[in-house]
């Protein structure tokens, strides 16, 4: 493209299109990984270019552990996005944290097994011979997900500031004995994609955030009923407007912002003796890790 775009928006259940871009194309990338759930939707928003991603691809087609989040995170990476903007339903494991809230959480906990974790461990890709261990004790940024809080208050919802969010495999819900536990660990939120997707982000040095919109009470709950498709569908429908309001206020926010702050994240994070790394995977892995290597 001749115009980087700094600014990716990855949409989850609900949100499979932003109606506000202007000057719209689509693009459809090849990556490294493989095909993204969908074509990007590129278009103008507050005089910024924004780069937008159906997560599950539009109409809902790819279960949460079926989703290709290297081929989704690498293709913003091809775009030039430094800021990532993640829109997820969740249930809540709190009383306080109500549907049709929004949560931005400050914390992840993985109870996934079954899904890459990593652009440096893919045997199919051929990606094996390069070993970074990059930080991910805070795994979002404290700089975007700021200016998210501030752009839901913006669009009028409920938002709260922080929070401990676990992923699970999916695509089932939670059984009550699971979800009880997850209180007892002191889990807030309960959704089924910021895990890799946060982890990818960072190793592509990315600033990543998410709004994390409560659907339901999971099946803790005594007095509500048990999470369904039907409920979380007709929250997120309610919610749909917020969502993509608060989206554009945090896109107008971010209009003068500098360079990630993640922008060196794989620094030192990459252990492997550079001599020894084979030239193919520094091919592979270009726009990640090529700076990190003499020509």
């Amino acid at each position: 493209m001749s115009e980087p775009v700094r600014f990716g928006v990855i949409g989850g259940s609900g949100v499979y299109q932003m109606k506000s871009l202007s000057n719209v194309e689509e693009i459809d990338l090849d990556t490294p990984f493989g095909k993204p759930s969908d074509a990007y939707i590129v278009g103008t928003l507050h005089g910024q270019r924004v780069a937008f991603l159906a997560r599950h691809g539009r109409g809902h087609r790819i279960s949460p552990t079926r989703l290709n989040q290297r081929a989704n995170i690498y293709g913003f990476k091809m775009l030039g996005v430094e800021y990532l903007i993640a829109v997820s339903a969740c249930g809540s494991l709190q009383e306080a944290l109500r549907p049709g809230d929004i949560v931005i959480p400050d914390q992840i906990y993985d109870r996934t097994r079954l899904r890459g974790l990593s652009f440096f461990d893919d045997p199919d890709v051929g990606t094996e011979g390069l070993v970074a261990h990059v930080s991910v004790a805070h795994p979002f940024c404290e700089y975007l997900s700021e200016i998210c809080c501030r752009a839901v208050e913006q669009a009028g919802a409920t938002a709260h500031m922080g929070g401990n969010f676990v992923t699970i495999e999916g695509p089932r819900f939670s059984t009550r004995a699971e979800s009880l536990i997850f209180r007892q660990l002191g889990m807030d939120i309960i959704g089924m994609t910021t895990t890799p997707e946060a982890f990818l982000a960072r190793e592509a040095e990315m600033s990543y955030a998410c709004m994390a919109h409560v659907t339901d009470y999971d099946v803790w709950h005594e007095t509500e009923e048990a999470v369904t498709v039907e409920a979380v569908i007709r929250v997120l429908m309610q919610n749909a407007q917020v969502a993509l309001e608060a989206v554009a206020n945090a896109i107008e926010q971010l209009a003068n912002s500098g360079p990630s702050p993640f922008a060196d994240a794989l620094h030192d994070a990459l252990i492997t003796d550079k001599k020894t790394v084979p030239q193919e995977v520094i091919d592979r892995l270009e726009l990640i890790v090529g700076k990190y290597f003499e020509r």
